[in-house]
């Protein structure tokens, strides 16, 4: 496993403009370091005001499957929803269902079995429809690789319109309509929006008021789009933000009912809530192979009866829990002792196909590299791929696609079918692309500001981020550092599944929780000094608010590091001085100096002092022009000049912006 690289920011000051324009010193800073620098730019992020909805005709073909639809209305067909069994694919089926429904269209929403049938349009499911008497089959979430399904269903007098918004191959299906903003060759190409974001626009298409639309269909809009990691940004962003405030305050029955089961606090519900709470135990039943249940918890009106399917979706959700464990524990045993220094390729029979791609993104993000995880039935395989550094996969399966029965998916995360013989030529063959095309970059951490005081902690700093939500791909939380702070204390909580920890710095107590750290893995003890990074949030008990820190990652501070970059570039440092400390340090050289000093013995020159803060008294005393101070490899030169008691320490950019300035 590969050690993250952290890629710590200078801190910044204070962006005054964007404190006039009442944001808080926290809320200024986050704000200008994601570009936002203007009072009108901030307001215009965090107060957008009425959504603002693109013309669904914007993309391409969608003029033809409106006409195509309003045509089945007119004629009374029996029409098909083909969904996917993830939550995208869920929601979309679900909110295209009720929509036609209500047009006076008799429909059948179809999601295929995820163990039985796999992603994507079949034949059989073709067959199976049109003996129910359906004519035309829309698809919501999936249908742009099934150039031989829309054939066959064509030769069997059945129309279809494909509705996806995966990447698009060099032939598209033979359909009535084909939308997708994946196209190249419409105007709306390149836009981000989830394949519930697809049906969704679809129903604006028919209804002519996209706003209506938007009021009826939020939530389902909303849940899909975060739960895809669809970037949170422009329209999805007030797609996203709209469907929060109707979970929070007048949800349908169905997603109360799960809220209820799963102990969401809607009052503090966020797009996090769910992504990480509501999202999985929906998925839990398209993973297992009983996507029926999250169907109809969705659509479901009785509160009663939404109330026993929610019970049954927490269920699975438990279930599939331990199956993910038992895989993991068998990938992590397949991987012991192997250097890994190119793409995890695994498989193993009896691997369960719903869990595996949750398995596929532990492992590329633990081991930094693209995975696929294979799922093994006699002589077939079916796997799901994540990717790590920006490679793409969807490209990389399609170099190796002679080894390959089928794939599909995104650039990011796909899903493929072999046969077992052809799996060692695979993997080579992936290995090979993936040296040829290495990643863009590493996926460092790249913390959005360096906490260099407490002013920036306040219950008023950290309340203030609320203002940034909706979070997710394109907006992420707010990741912020503090470095050189003393780690406390360490407690396993949850069982021994996660950590409650206390850090201090600045002179005060930060209460910090780790999910999912478990005290083993932690390679660190308490009395050492460490870089955090981490969320602020603000947390509730027993009616007692306070700030706490959701820990993101942990490391030991490199105190040489820290000094060098202290000496060699001043600015706040995390760490605070007095002036009688400064001059005490003065004196402590005067009766040594000139001197040389190993960089790891800074401390030396006075006891008292932190070795930081020995490294900023002489990073001011450059600045002041009392003293020459130079880096020769590990060692620091120091040569006094003068000092008198009119000195203004204030002429030096490092003590003027030291936090907490004592006196």
């Amino acid at each position: 496993m590969k050690e993250r690289k952290w890629n710590i920011p200078e801190a910044v000051p204070v962006p005054k403009q964007l404190l006039r324009a009442g944001c808080t010193p926290l809320l200024a800073v986050v704000l200008a370091s994601r570009g936002i620098v203007t009072g009108e730019q901030a307001r215009a992020f965090l107060y957008d005001g009425p959504p603002r909805l693109e013309d669904p005709f914007l993309l391409a073909d969608m003029d033809a499957a409106v006409t195509r639809i309003r045509r089945a209305v007119d004629k009374n067909e029996i029409v098909a929803v083909y969904g996917d069994y993830d939550v995208d694919g869920i929601t979309a089926a679900c909110l295209l269902t009720e929509y036609l429904r209500d047009l006076g269209l008799r429909v059948h929403t179809y999601i295929p079995d995820r163990l039985e049938e796999g992603y994507g349009v079949n034949t059989g499911a073709i067959d199976r429809l049109l003996a129910r008497g359906v004519t035309l089959i829309v698809t919501v979430d999936c249908g742009i690789t099934a150039v031989r399904e829309a054939a066959y269903a064509a030769e069997r007098g059945v129309d279809m319109i494909v509705t996806d918004h995966h990447e698009c191959q060099a032939e598209l299906p033979a359909a009535v309509a084909v939308v997708d903003p994946k196209r190249t060759d419409g105007p709306a190409a390149g836009r981000t929006l989830a394949g519930v974001g697809v049906a969704f626009k679809l129903a604006c298409a028919l209804s002519g008021d996209s706003r209506a639309m938007l009021e009826r269909f939020c939530d389902l809009a909303a849940v899909g789009t975060v739960a895809d990691v669809m970037p949170l940004t422009g329209e999805n962003r007030a797609i996203v933000r709209a469907g929060l405030e109707r979970l929070r305050t007048g949800p349908r029955p169905g997603l109360a009912a799960l809220m209820d089961q799963a102990g969401v606090n809607t009052a503090r519900l966020g797009a996090s809530t769910v992504g990480f709470t509501l999202a999985p135990r929906i998925n839990a039943a398209g993973r297992l192979g009983r996507v029926r249940c999250a169907e109809e918890l969705v659509l479901e009106r009785d509160p009663d009866r939404a109330a026993r399917l929610a019970e049954e979706l927490c269920d699975m959700n438990r279930q599939r829990q331990q199956l993910e464990a038992a895989i993991w524990d068998e990938a992590a045993e397949m991987l012991a002792g192997r250097t890994v220094d190119g793409p995890i390729v695994l498989a193993r029979e009896g691997w369960h196909q719903g869990v595996v791609g949750i398995v596929a993104s532990r492992l590329s993000e633990t081991y930094q590299v693209p995975t696929v995880m294979i799922s093994l039935d006699g002589d077939k395989g079916k796997g799901s791929c994540r990717s790590w550094g920006g490679f793409n996969l969807f490209d990389a399966l399609a170099a190796c696609g002679e080894h390959l029965d089928s794939f599909g998916g995104h650039a990011l995360a796909a899903g493929l079918n072999l046969r077992r013989e052809n799996i060692p030529a695979f993997r080579d063959a992936l290995r090979a692309y993936y040296l040829a095309h290495p990643p863009d970059g590493e996926e460092g951490l790249t913390p959005d500001l360096t906490v260099t005081g407490p002013e920036l902690l306040t219950m008023g700093c950290v309340e203030s981020l609320e203002a940034m939500e909706p979070y997710g791909s394109g907006n992420q939380r707010p990741t912020l550092c503090m470095t050189d702070a003393a780690l406390a204390d360490v407690t396993a909580i949850g069982g021994g599944k996660h950590l409650r920890l206390t850090l201090e710095k600045f002179g005060q107590r930060y209460e910090c929780v780790w999910f999912g750290k478990r005290a083993a893995d932690l390679d660190l003890t308490a009395g050492q000094e460490v870089d955090a990074a981490f969320f602020p949030q603000i947390s509730e008990h027993r009616g007692r608010r306070s700030v706490q820190l959701l820990m993101v990652d942990m490391r030991r501070t490199d105190l040489e590091g820290l000094c060098r970059h202290i000496l060699e570039r001043g600015g706040p440092c995390g760490q605070s001085m007095t002036r009688p400390e400064l001059v005490r340090l003065w004196r402590a050289l005067e009766s040594r100096c000139p001197c040389r000093v190993k960089l790891s013995r800074l401390s030396e020159l006075d006891g008292r002092l932190h070795p930081a803060q020995a490294a900023m008294g002489l990073r001011v005393l450059s600045e002041l022009g009392l003293a020459a101070v130079s880096l020769s490899g590990q060692d620091v030169d120091i040569r006094l000049i003068a000092w008198t008691d009119k000195t203004e320490l204030d002429r030096s950019p490092t003590w003027k912006a030291r936090p907490g300035k004592g006196t």
